[in-house]
């Protein structure tokens, strides 16, 4: 999925590379990256993800009492 800016009439390059930069942001097209930067065993992404699970909830938690 290519990721298209176009530069609108009177727009700065300056702001025109912030809405790029927050579009690749909202797309997720990083996170993606960087998730797949190194493999990860099934085994170990279900522990990765338990763990992330779990901090989760403790947060809610914390700002709920």
């Amino acid at each position: 999925m290519p990721l298209e800016v176009h530069l609108r009439e009177g727009e700065t390059q300056d702001s025109l590379l912030r809405r790029f930069q927050k579009a690749v942001q909202v797309s997720g097209i990083l996170r993606e990256a960087k998730a797949h930067r190194y493999f990860i065993a099934k085994r170990d992404a279900a522990r990765i993800k338990a763990k992330k699970s779990a901090r989760r909830r403790r947060k809610q938690q914390q700002t709920t009492d």
